[in-house]
Formats: structure tokens, C-alpha cells, sequence
């Protein structure tokens, strides 16, 4: 045998491989993937978030209403890190 004819019936073989792998896996049945019992978690609702959200929707007329700058504060205290008791001595400090 010469070496085209070696390289011919290489190529043949693993033809014929990927032809029956291809087919074995065309015949294979999945299993169907389980279905999740598990309950969806809401996180809970956040009054915070609907007084914002509200604000938001007022546009600027929000500016001049206690209510939003008192979302704000406490968004921006979240935001930060700071709790209540932090911000309480600088607030009484300015009045």
C-alpha cells in the first residue's frame, strides 16, 4: 500500500465513525429534566421603594414635599451604610 491509499482509508474510517456516533446519539432518548418544586421567594415589600418610586413620578414638585425628603434621606443612609443613630447627633447639632 502507498501512502495516498493509507490516507484514503484513514479518511474512510473515521468517516464511518462520526457517521455511527452521530447516529447513536440521534437515537438516544433524554431523560426529561426534573421539575422544580421549589417555591419561587419573593423578597418582601419595601415601603421604602413605592414612596420613592412615587416621588420619582411627582418630578420636581417632589423637592418641596417632606415625604420624599425623607425617603431620600433614609434611600441615601441605606445607600451609605449608616444607620438612624449616626445621623441623629448631626441632625440635632444643625437646629
Amino acid at each position: 500500500m502507498d501512502g495516498k491509499m493509507l490516507a484514503r482509508l484513514g479518511a474512510v474510517v473515521f468517516v464511518a465513525i462520526a457517521i455511527t456516533a452521530t447516529a447513536i446519539e440521534m437515537t438516544r432518548k433524554d431523560d426529561p429534566a426534573p421539575v422544580s418544586t421549589a417555591l419561587a421567594l419573593q423578597p418582601p415589600a419595601d415601603p421604602l421603594r413605592a414612596t420613592l418610586r412615587r416621588c420619582q413620578q411627582l418630578g420636581v414638585a417632589a423637592t418641596s414635599e417632606p415625604a420624599c425628603l425623607a425617603a431620600w434621606a433614609e434611600s441615601r443612609d441605606r445607600f451609605l451604610g449608616r444607620t438612624p443613630a449616626q445621623t441623629a447627633p448631626r441632625q440635632n447639632e444643625e437646629q
